[in-house]
C-alpha cells in the first residue's frame, strides 16, 4: 500500500476516535455523574499533558528516529484507557486514568504530522488531500454518533472508541520510519517568527475550548435532537474537508500569515454567533461552516509554517512544540476557562471568552505577517 494511503488510513481512524471524544465524551461523563466544572477539568487533562509530553517524545523521535515506535506506543495507551474506562467511577478515578493515558497518547498525532510532511518533501500543498481523511473520519463519527445517541445510551461510548483506537494501532505498525536517524543537537532555538506562530496557535486553541467542551451540551439545553447535533458537527467538518481539498491552490494564492489572520477573524464571528444566536438554526449552520476557517485553514497553514520556522533536523520537535503550546496549553486553558465561564454565567459568556481569544490569535498572526511569512 502506498505510504500516502497508510497515512490517510491512520488519520481516518485516529479522528473517528477524536470525533467521538469531542462530541460525545462530555455527555458520557455527565451521564456518569460529573458536573460541568469536573467535565471541563477532565477534558483539560489531555491538553495539560500536551504542554510537555509531545515535546519530550518529539525530542526522542528526532534523536533516535523512533517516530513510528512512539506512535505505536501512543495508540496502545489509548487501547488501555478505553478498555478500563467503563470500570472506573468518580472524578478522581477518571482524572487519573485520562491524565496518565494522555502523557503517552498525545505523542502520536504530532509525530504523524511530521512523518506526513517529511514524506511530502516540501510539497506542503499535498498535505491537504491526505489530512482530509482525518476530517472524513471525524465527520462520520459525529454524525453517526448523534443518530446513535437518539436510540442508545452513552454508556457504550468507550467500546466504540476502543474499536477505532485498536484499528489505528494496527495501522501505526505500517507507518514509515525515518530512513536516516536525525540527531537532535543542542537546545531548540525559537526565533521571533516561531514565537508569533506559537502565540497565534495558543490563542486559537483557547478559542475552541468552549466549542469542544460544551457545544453538544449547549445544543441539548436548547432542545436540539441528537441527530441534528451530529449533523451540525458534521457540517463543520464538511467545510474543513473543502479547505483541505483546495489547499494547494490556497497556498499558491496567499501567504501563510494571511490565511492565519483570516481564519482567526472568522473565529471571532463564529463563537459570538454560537454563544448568543444558537436559537436560530440558520445562524448556527453558518457558524459551523466557519469551522473550515477556524480549524481547517488555520491548522493547515500553521503546520506548514512550522516547517519553515524550525530547522530540518528539528521537525519532530517543532511539530511537537506546536502541539504542546497550541493544542496543549491553549486547549487546557480554553477548557478550564470554558468551565469557569459556563458555571458563572452560562454559554453566552463562555463563547464570548472564545471570541476574545480568537481576536488575540489574529493579533499574533498579524505580527507573524510583519516577519514576512
Amino acid at each position: 500500500m502506498p505510504v500516502s494511503y497508510r497515512l490517510a488510513a491512520f488519520y481516518f481512524l485516529f479522528f473517528v476516535g477524536a470525533g467521538l471524544w469531542v462530541a460525545y465524551l462530555p455527555p458520557y461523563f455527565a451521564a456518569r455523574g460529573l458536573g460541568a466544572a469536573e467535565i471541563a477539568w477532565i477534558l483539560a487533562l489531555p491538553q495539560l499533558a500536551r504542554i510537555v509530553a509531545p515535546t519530550a517524545w518529539g525530542t526522542l523521535a528526532d534523536r533516535f528516529g523512533a517516530h513510528r515506535a512512539i506512535v505505536v506506543l501512543g495508540c496502545g495507551a489509548g487501547v488501555v484507557c478505553y478498555s478500563l474506562l467503563p470500570f472506573v467511577s468518580g472524578f478522581a478515578a477518571f482524572a487519573w486514568l485520562m491524565g496518565l493515558t494522555s502523557l503517552v497518547a498525545t505523542a502520536a498525532l504530532p509525530l504523524v504530522e511530521s512523518m506526513t510532511l517529511g514524506v511530502l518533501a516540501g510539497h506542503t500543498g499535498r498535505y491537504g488531500p491526505i489530512r482530509l481523511w482525518g476530517s472524513i473520519g471525524f465527520m462520520i463519527a459525529v454524525f453517526a454518533g448523534g443518530t446513535w445517541l437518539d436510540f442508545q445510551s452513552t454508556q457504550a461510548l468507550p467500546n466504540a472508541m476502543l474499536v477505532f483506537v485498536t484499528a489505528a494501532l494496527l495501522v501505526a505498525f505500517t507507518l514509515p520510519a525515518p530512513a536516516i536517524h536525525t540527531v537532535a543537537s543542542g537546545a531548540l532555538v525559537i526565533n521571533l517568527a516561531a514565537l508569533w506562530l506559537l502565540g497565534s496557535a495558543f490563542f486559537m486553541a483557547v478559542a475552541h475550548g468552549t466549542l469542544y467542551a460544551f457545544f453538544t451540551l449547549h445544543l441539548q439545553r436548547l432542545g436540539y435532537e441528537g441527530s441534528l447535533i451530529g449533523f451540525l458537527w458534521m457540517l463543520g467538518v464538511v467545510g474543513e474537508i473543502g479547505v483541505f481539498l483546495f489547499l494547494p491552490a490556497l497556498f499558491r494564492g496567499f501567504k501563510l500569515s494571511t490565511i492565519l489572520m483570516a481564519s482567526a477573524a472568522c473565529g471571532v464571528a463564529r463563537f459570538l454567533a454560537i454563544g448568543w444566536a444558537a436559537d436560530w438554526l440558520v445562524v448556527l449552520l453558518a457558524a459551523q461552516l466557519l469551522h473550515a476557517a477556524t480549524f481547517g485553514s488555520f491548522h493547515a497553514a500553521a503546520v506548514a509554517a512550522v516547517q519553515r520556522v524550525f530547522p530540518p533536523g528539528a521537525q519532530a520537535r517543532g511539530q511537537s512544540l506546536f502541539s504542546s503550546i497550541g493544542y496543549g496549553a491553549g486547549g487546557a486553558v480554553g477548557a478550564v476557562a470554558a468551565g469557569w465561564a459556563w458555571e458563572m454565567a452560562g454559554p453566552g459568556l463562555a463563547f464570548t471568552v472564545s471570541s476574545v481569544a480568537a481576536a488575540a490569535g489574529l493579533v499574533f498572526a498579524y505580527l507573524l505577517q510583519r516577519k514576512g511569512l
